[in-house]
């Protein structure tokens, strides 16, 4: 879902009730628990990007873009977040699989870097800021330049 927002305070204010407390708190473990350097930044969602100041060439398929890392979007029939670490490190993924379980009772929903929360409500905030915190600026340049 898009929204006409001008910073993710007001991307919050435009999701519906029920999913303002939702996004808000899945922004908040983020921020708390991502390493330093990652920079939060409005794009479809609230996004979390390596700034253009630590890496110069940005995205590839969008060089202008920094490198996204992490976001967080509410769509239309779940809460989003995307995550590139686990899509490029095996280990990370294979580790957040065998830690869901240990979070939630509900199936876990993923993609290969989305993983989707439904009912919106079911979210595992202490495995989120785990998960936030175990790659930093430098590791994540380095995953991202040996995929290319």
């Amino acid at each position: 879902m898009e929204y006409n927002a001008s910073s993710p305070e007001d991307y919050i204010s435009q999701l519906p009730e029920e999913r303002r407390t939702i996004i808000a708190s899945l922004r908040a473990v983020i921020k708390e628990n991502l390493p330093e350097g990652f920079a939060e930044v409005l794009g479809y969602g609230i996004e979390y990007m390596v700034p253009h100041e630590l890496y110069p060439p940005g995205y590839h398929v969008k060089p202008e873009q920094p490198l996204p890392f992490i976001s967080i979007a509410s769509q239309k029939n779940h809460i989003a977040l995307y995550h590139m670490g686990i899509y490029m490190q095996p280990e990370l993924l294979s580790w957040f699989r065998e830690e869901y379980p240990k979070h939630m009772k509900t199936k876990l929903d993923m993609g290969k870097s989305c993983i989707r929360f439904k009912p919106a409500g079911t979210i595992p905030y202490e495995l989120i800021g785990q998960l936030s915190r175990k790659i930093t600026v430098s590791e994540y340049i380095r995953l991202y330049e040996r995929g290319r």
